[in-house]
């Protein structure tokens, strides 16, 4: 029995496949802990990111109210507030944060990479339930 491989009847040329192998390999990613504060980034609210002021701290600790944490990592500090902004915006990201996201050290692709899979995942689980 013969196969018939209809996804690639026409391949590309050897040198566009090892060009197309290279591109695949330095696609931006994240790490395991990384793809974490953004999963965790999900739960929080844009309110989350404004830093509370002294009647906020004061009422907040007469009532035991508490604010969301900053994490120590100015690097992942960066990555969820802009995860933050996008599970709450989608594409619609400040352009303050996208400045301090590359000063952290990540890389303008990995901005893609994050909203992307992000909004992926809003519209994955609205369709199913909708």
């Amino acid at each position: 029995m013969a196969y018939l491989d209809l996804d690639n009847m026409f391949p590309a040329p050897a040198r566009n496949r090892v060009a197309q192998a290279e591109a695949a390999a330095a696609l931006p990613g994240f790490s395991a802990l990384e793809w974490s504060v953004i999963a965790l980034a999900k739960n929080d609210s844009l309110a989350s990111l404004a830093t509370p002021g002294r009647m906020s701290r004061a009422l907040g600790s007469v009532f035991g109210l508490s604010t969301a944490s900053r994490l120590a990592d100015p690097k992942l500090e960066a990555l969820r507030r802009l995860s933050v902004h996008a599970w709450r915006r989608g594409f619609a990201l400040p352009m303050a944060e996208i400045n301090r996201f590359v000063a952290a050290g990540f890389v303008e692709a990995q901005i893609e990479t994050l909203v992307t899979s992000i909004t992926g995942q809003r519209i994955g689980t609205k369709g199913r339930w909708a």
